[in-house]
């Protein structure tokens, strides 16, 4: 009878200190080489270890062997069994929710972009996505009272339309120093699909380290549209593409960070032909994409600074959609503007 309440300790010192690196497992007896080998592969914390499917981590080549036996250590420190849904409904009430800068926002959001899910805004272009993304990067630094996450930023960028300058404006705006808010995000620019995808192993590392609340992917899909060409790539597309947002899906999962993806639009063929039909578009990566996004948010011009908001897809939110503006000091309300 003792030895289940030695495994429940464990657990409850995972839920207040957050995720474990992947060194506790030297304790259970894992060859130190072999705790190495799993960091370079990406899998810095017991988390990632016990989520990661035992066909990848046999995959993985240690000196010991193949290292699929650390799977059952894992999972043994890690809770990945069944709990009632209280405890759920407890831990999900003290989620955190970071402000996008517009009150309205929030609103529609109920608070903010969710931490532990992957938010997804897809749009046309001057739709505000990159703005949105440059405005979380400062915000996510604020102190939880201020609707922040107290936490840094990671920002992937695939456009190159990151600009410091906005930065400084959104910090300005927030009273805060700009060069510490320049130093709390890590900037990377992806050039290729691949490299993309390496970007997340680097990530990991970075938030094993320090405190991130906050991953930012502008734009997920770019790349994905030139490097893969034509119905003959389709599947591979799509496979590469659905490990790269599983891989986002567990980093959230695991350092319980907050993931806003920005996505493209293609006109919709299906869409009804004549002159007064509505030019819909529709966000592309099909529904790997779709399945793997928490949130869906659809974003639209309108007059001026202004631009629309609508819940296009979420599980518990509302389809409803708000306005907000894009002003000097980032996103705001539009009665905010001057």
């Amino acid at each position: 009878m003792s030895q289940p309440s030695q495994n429940e300790e464990p657990q409850q010192d995972y839920s207040l200190s957050g995720p474990l690196l992947v060194a506790k497992l030297e304790e259970a007896g894992i060859h130190a080489n072999d705790i190495k080998k799993l960091a370079d592969a990406g899998l810095h914390t017991v988390e990632a270890v016990a989520f990661t499917p035992k066909k990848n981590l046999m995959a993985i080549k240690a000196p010991s062997g193949p290292v699929n036996h650390n799977t059952r250590l894992a999972q043994k420190i890690v809770p990945l069994g069944f709990q009632s849904a209280t405890e759920v409904h407890a831990r999900r009430s003290e989620l955190v929710h970071i402000t996008t800068g517009s009150k309205q926002l929030d609103a529609l959001l109920g608070g903010g972009i969710e931490t532990g899910a992957i938010t997804e805004l897809f749009g046309e272009f001057r739709t505000g996505k990159s703005q949105l993304c440059h405005t979380l990067s400062v915000t996510c630094q604020l102190p939880v009272s201020m609707g922040g996450g107290e936490g840094k930023c990671l920002y992937i960028d695939t456009e190159g339309t990151f600009r410091p300058a906005r930065l400084l404006a959104v910090a300005t705006r927030y009273g805060l120093n700009g060069e510490e808010v320049l130093d709390n995000v890590a900037y990377a620019r992806a050039y290729n699909a691949d490299h993309q995808n390496s970007l997340l192993t680097s990530a990991s590392a970075l938030m094993a380290e320090s405190r991130f609340c906050l991953l930012i992917v502008d734009s997920c899909t770019a790349l994905y549209r030139t490097d893969f060409s034509g119905r003959g790539e389709l599947s591979a597309r799509q496979n590469h593409l659905g490990k790269f947002l599983r891989t986002l899906q567990r980093l959230a999962d695991e350092f319980g960070i907050a993931v806003v993806v920005t996505n493209q639009v293609m006109s919709n063929p299906d869409a009804s032909a004549g002159p007064y039909a509505a030019n819909e578009k529709k966000p592309i990566g099909g529904n790997i994409m779709a399945h793997a996004s928490t949130t869906r948010l659809q974003l639209k011009k309108a007059r001026g600074n202004t631009r629309t908001c609508k819940i296009y897809d979420s599980p518990c939110l509302p389809e409803m959609e708000t306005t907000f503006a894009i002003l000097s000091g980032g996103i705001g309300d539009p009665e905010e503007e001057s």
